[in-house]
């Protein structure tokens, strides 16, 4: 997947045209996790498929406001409903953020990135942006990102929804 897209303020979302059934999962500013829990009734898990030390892409070092030659540590995850694949999450972590008690995200591990986020006092949430990205088979699928800050430190977590959560009877 490329996430080096072009992304879209949120407040110009008439102007993407996404469809209905994604428009409020694009737009909902609540804890993603916890719509997956309910929507997945329960049988939800988080499967890491690599976390390391890399170069963010251009688009995610400019919104970060760091240089796209700095290490951030970068996760990405597929979030599991029922056993399948509903949503695949990137999020890139600068170094400098990873210190004091927010050197825990270095640890998150098969929790969801949103239930630390989520029950940090300190977190505030920055403004979201659409993008749609490519897939190969000339797919396209929606996604959003948001910066998250924890102590008023910076970390961008992008969000790709997939087909098979378009089957799921829920919407948040």
């Amino acid at each position: 997947m490329n996430f080096d897209t072009r992304w879209t303020a949120l407040r110009r979302l008439s102007r993407i045209h996404a469809p209905l059934c994604w428009q409020r999962w694009l737009t909902d500013r609540a804890s993603l996790t916890q719509h997956l829990i309910q929507a997945s009734e329960g049988h939800f898990r988080v499967e890491v498929v690599r976390q390391g030390w890399a170069r963010p892409t251009r688009s995610e070092a400019s919104a970060l406001g760091i240089s796209f030659r700095q290490l951030a540590l970068i996760r990405e995850v597929r979030l599991m409903g029922k056993e399948q694949t509903w949503v695949y999450a990137r999020s890139v972590i600068p170094a400098s953020t990873l210190t004091g008690k927010e050197r825990q995200l270095n640890h998150v591990g098969s929790r969801s990135l949103g239930s630390v986020l989520f029950r940090d006092p300190t977190m505030k949430r920055g403004p979201l942006e659409i993008s749609r990205l490519s897939l190969p088979e000339d797919q396209s699928v929606w996604a959003r990102r948001s910066k998250f800050y924890l102590s008023g430190k910076p970390l961008l977590v992008c969000e790709v929804f997939l087909p098979a959560l378009e089957q799921v009877n829920y919407r948040p």
